[in-house]
């Protein structure tokens, strides 16, 4: 049996192959019939337990903590102590393999990542793994294939066209290159580049009567779309050439430029920045909002961290709302305007494209254009062609409810935060979350400072702004399906996760006048102020990026076969290092949820 041990599962899928042959040395088997204790609290243990087979619970008191499954460890916490802190219950027949006390010591002691795994603190057990993946981010980036990449359109050119022709086309078209078809049907093409216009110029023929086809070099080198990166990287060098075709057969994709290429694996959002800039119309800036989602599935499965990923998605974001609102608005609109978004991407906590929430605030004594509805209409119509949604609330400046002056913005806050309505709290949530994306942004700071110095110290308006976060939680039955007492299906991070922690910080904030848009700033505040310990507020930000990047992964497979991205996740396809991670992250929500529970008195609100 020990030979058939499972090194494929978290925490031993880190093991050398000498530490594998250690786990074998020293393992048995133990079977435990349905309801027999298998480590009782206070209880000296001399073993790891690793089950083969059924599920065992942990109990706190008469609480349940967790229940573990196939593939899942247990106690490693209790035989580093010494002691069980826990009583650890066989909920149905458990066959379970026995790895003893001295084998595990060593293992620590040997695989710092195996010990981090087994039984450090959530937030250290998440920063391991994240290093371990960002071991091979470089690695992956190379192999990724050369279409993942910008590959720029092919501009053809004919061999007789001349010099100064080519020339006004590298210019119209923003491009350092152009590819010259062959004289005849089968001959060869070639390349034409910017830096081949001094050759021409030293010619000393005039450049209009100067064939492209002369100075044109016909050696070009070829590379498939299926090909590596670090393929094309490798060809460029040997080759000394700054430019690859890349061709499939007798089809032409377009041009990869080493800049593209070396842009790409350092940080791709820069080419999509290029892209936002040049774009002189919302064609162009559709495609470059494309790139972005192609951008998020390759750093993802590179092995970026997902913090990264959404700090650059909301600066890609941002600069594509803004120019897309300067090519909708008049010049002046936008100077006397201040365009904002709200919710995940005011946070800085989106990744793909969800729901539009944005808004407009205009200078006070500015008399906007009389077709400001039409263009706010547009700009709405624009972002869903870009492939961010309508807000079925109408939470976006095409409804006139959320554009307005300074003054009338401070006064309808002040109403959400004095006469408190369901609705009215619901909308001070969101625009908690506003960021300035174009235009002036000290009017909307004008008018969130406003709200910060009106932050009630009302304990009823405070608990009933925090009682939101149970506004998804139905039952506990879930929780109780998750930890293997039944079978739970698709669970919807948003819901039970993400938006309890989300809010649960962002309600603090409001208790304690604290001006941060984003959670992880929020936590940091509330720790500097003392309102929040050090080790909750780190749990709870790990936690966050760890539901980021389950959701983000889920959605990602979505996309890839063609459903549309639901925000939940399969728990019966998770890896048990996931599941693992995702009751421990859970677990940490439901202490948070405790905690706002007793801060805000929410077992009163009426």
């Amino acid at each position: 049996m020990p030979n058939a041990f499972n090194f494929s599962a978290s925490p031993f899928d880190c093991l050398t192959r000498d530490e594998q042959r250690l786990v074998r040395d020293n393992v048995d088997v133990a079977y435990f019939p349905r309801g027999a204790t298998v480590l009782d609290r206070g209880a000296t243990p001399d073993h790891l337990y690793v089950l083969i087979k059924g599920f065992v619970t942990q109990y706190d008191g008469e609480d349940v903590v967790t229940t573990y499954g196939p593939d899942d460890s247990f106690d490693g916490r209790s035989l580093m102590a010494g002691k069980v802190g826990n009583r650890f219950v066989a909920t149905e027949e458990v066959v379970a393999y026995q790895l003893a006390k001295k084998a595990v010591t060593d293992l620590i002691a040997s695989n710092a990542s195996f010990g981090a795994l087994l039984f450090a603190e959530l937030s250290d057990k998440l920063q391991s793994i994240a290093a371990r993946k960002s071991q091979h981010e470089v690695e992956s980036l190379t192999m990724a294939r050369v279409d993942e990449a910008f590959i720029r359109p092919a501009i053809f050119v004919e061999p007789q066209t001349d010099i100064l022709a080519v020339v006004r086309l590298l210019q119209e078209q923003r491009a350092s290159s152009v590819l010259v078809r062959g004289a005849q049907p089968d001959a060869p093409m070639g390349i034409f580049t910017s830096t081949m216009v001094q050759k021409a110029v030293l010619d000393g023929r005039p450049l209009d009567r100067l064939p492209v086809a002369e100075l044109a070099n016909f050696a070009v080198i070829t590379v498939r779309p299926s090909d590596q990166l670090g393929e094309a990287m490798a060809s460029m060098l040997r080759h000394r050439v700054h430019r690859v075709v890349v061709q499939d057969g007798d089809t032409i994709h377009g041009v990869l430029e080493a800049l593209d290429l070396f842009s790409y694996m350092a940080n791709q959002s820069h080419l999509i920045t290029e892209r936002i800039e040049e774009a002189r119309d919302l064609d162009g800036l559709s495609q470059a909002a494309a790139q972005i989602t192609r951008m998020i599935a390759s750093m993802y499965r590179s092995g970026t961290r997902v913090h990264l990923i959404a700090t650059l998605v909301q600066q890609l974001n941002a600069r594509l709302f803004e120019r897309a609102w300067q090519l909708i608005a008049p010049p002046e609109l936008v100077a006397n305007s201040c365009l904002f978004v709200m919710g995940s991407e005011g946070r800085g906590e989106q990744l793909l494209k969800t729901d539009q929430d944005n808004g407009l605030i205009l200078r006070d004594g500015y008399e906007p254009p009389p077709q400001l509805d039409m263009l706010c209409v547009r700009f709405s119509e624009a972002l869903k062609g870009f492939g961010y949604p309508v807000c079925p609330g109408g939470i976006m400046v095409s409804n006139p409810a959320w554009r307005g002056d300074v003054t009338r913005f401070t006064r309808t806050t002040r109403q959400w935060l004095l006469l408190p309505s369901e609705e009215g709290l619901m909308n001070l949530a969101i625009f908690m979350d506003a960021h300035a994306v174009c235009g002036d942004a000290s009017l909307l700071a004008q008018v969130q400072s406003a709200l910060m110095q009106l932050a009630t110290d009302n304990d009823a308006t405070l608990a009933r702004f925090a009682s939101a976060i149970d506004a998804f939680s139905s039952s506990t039955g879930w929780w109780n399906r998750l930890l293997g007492l039944d079978t739970v299906e698709h669970l919807n991070l948003k819901k039970e996760g993400i938006f309890p922690l989300v809010h649960g910080v962002r309600s603090l904030a409001l208790a304690h006048h604290i001006t941060a848009t984003s959670t992880e700033a929020r936590l940091n505040a509330l720790v500097e102020q003392g309102h929040l310990a050090a080790d909750m507020a780190a749990d709870l930000n790990e936690s966050l990026q760890f539901f980021m990047g389950l959701k983000l992964k889920a959605g990602l497979l979505e996309l890839d076969t063609d459903k549309p991205v639901s925000g939940t996740v399969d728990v019966a396809q998770l890896s048990s290092l996931d599941r693992d991670l995702l009751k421990d992250t859970l677990g940490v929500v439901k202490r948070f949820r405790t905690l706002l529970r007793q801060r805000f008195r929410l077992d009163v609100v009426s």
